[in-house]
């Protein structure tokens, strides 16, 4: 193993070891690697922020403006709130939020379909006398199921789209995952409304801060 190999391989390992650690924002190890790994002289400098003017970067973050803004709209969770005197049983609850993240991931990233989604979660768990991780770790799951149907549901899903356009000539288009896709979510759905009961249930009931 070379010194820039074993330099590499430091600069990783105590990225992931502060990632697990948890005690410093994401973002901010994030950074701090990429300084390190310029400062070791493992990234050149001239490459060191190539990366941002990729367009799968550009896409990404497009993506989670469109999710901010949708979130933010309050569009969705006000077509939400006209079903909650329906539905009264936690399961149905549990039904009608995964189905909208799921659908809502495979167009926005997951972080804002969730972030849409979470204050219903909140008025449900109180309204069902439940704890909000019935509601929420399942979103979490149907958020990520979500994001397989289609070209821009999910990070990866852009990766190999523009792969095989550098390899074939043509990449994949909107809903060439959604046959495979789908098929997952469908299962998944399924699971996740029949086996919610294996989800812990905390005692703690807290509610999201009230917006000014």
């Amino acid at each position: 193993m070379t010194t820039q190999q074993f330099l590499a391989f430091t600069v990783i390992g105590l990225m992931m070891a502060a990632f697990v650690w948890g005690r410093v924002r994401y973002d901010i190890v994030a950074m701090c690697s990429l300084l390190g790994a310029i400062a070791l002289g493992v990234v050149p400098f001239q490459a060191a922020f190539s990366g941002f003017s990729d367009e799968i970067v550009i896409i990404v973050g497009s993506a989670l403006v469109v999710s901010a803004g949708v979130a933010r709209s309050g569009l969705v969770e006000a077509a939400v709130q006209r079903f909650v005197p329906q539905l009264s049983s936690v399961r149905a609850q549990l039904a009608v939020l995964v189905i909208v993240v799921t659908v809502l991931s495979a167009f926005v990233k997951n972080i804002g379909a969730l972030a849409i989604m979470i204050p219903v979660a909140f008025q449900f768990a109180r309204r069902s006398n439940v704890s909000a991780s019935v509601f929420l770790m399942p979103m979490a799951f149907g958020a990520l199921i979500g994001g397989l149907m289609t070209q821009v549901g999910t990070s990866p899903n852009i990766v190999v789209s523009r792969v095989r356009a550098e390899m074939v000539g043509q990449s994949f288009s909107m809903f060439d995952f959604t046959p495979v896709g789908a098929t997952l979510v469908v299962t998944g759905i399924i699971y996740l409304v029949l086996f919610y009961r294996l989800v812990p249930n905390a005692c703690a009931k807290r509610s999201p801060p009230t917006k000014r």
